[in-house]
């Protein structure tokens, strides 16, 4: 009877272990609805580690860095960029600042010929507001790949979307130049208590 009574233990067993397997599987592939988050994270936030360059060179002048694991850093004006405060918002976006138009640099093929070197302060274009006009910098030392030309005919992505589709520029550093200027960045909830937000 004992014998019997082990294998029969045995038996149930396996069953045992595929009935927790199954709950487990099941749990991962139908979680409950209770935990989900309202909404799912964005894209942006699944993919990007966001950092700030507050008062970059210049008062209340914050720009942001969207740092992708591949090394792109998407470049733009942050929330609390004095240029939002201005009555009106920004009117006009000019890519034609230093001795060349920024928007005319195209850059090519898997090793991205064209490619310009920037400095950390080099300006990356000219944002204008109905008083005033400021300066964007590239706050990171790279390669510029990319500006974003619908700026140019539609300057009012900046005021509806600056952390999207308002985006001013993509720049691919060298690792070591990233791991110098990292720690001089802040991170978001370090920005919101700077900026009260």
């Amino acid at each position: 009877m004992t014998t019997e009574n082990a294998a029969v233990e045995q038996s149930e067993s396996p069953a045992a272990v595929n009935d927790d397997a199954e709950d487990e599987l099941h749990k991962l592939l139908l979680p409950n609805i209770n935990d989900l988050p309202v909404s799912p994270p964005c894209a942006m936030e699944s993919n990007f580690v966001t950092y700030f360059a507050p008062d970059f060179m210049k008062p209340e002048h914050d720009q942001y860095i969207y740092r992708h694991a591949n090394g792109l850093c998407v470049i733009g004006l942050a929330a609390g960029h004095v240029a939002f405060k201005d009555e009106g918002g920004i009117t006009t976006v000019d890519f034609n600042v230093g001795k060349s138009n920024r928007s005319e640099i195209k850059v090519t093929g898997k090793r991205k010929r064209n490619a310009q070197q920037f400095e950390s302060n080099t300006a990356l274009c000219k944002v204008c507001t109905n008083n005033a006009f400021y300066i964007v910098r590239c706050c990171i030392k790279g390669s510029l790949l990319e500006v974003n030309e619908r700026l140019i005919k539609q300057p009012e992505l900046l005021n509806s979307s600056a952390d999207r589709e308002g985006y001013v520029a993509i720049i691919m550093p060298k690792p070591a130049d990233w791991l110098k200027v990292k720690d001089s960045f802040m991170t978001f909830d370090e920005y919101k208590k700077l900026r009260h937000f």
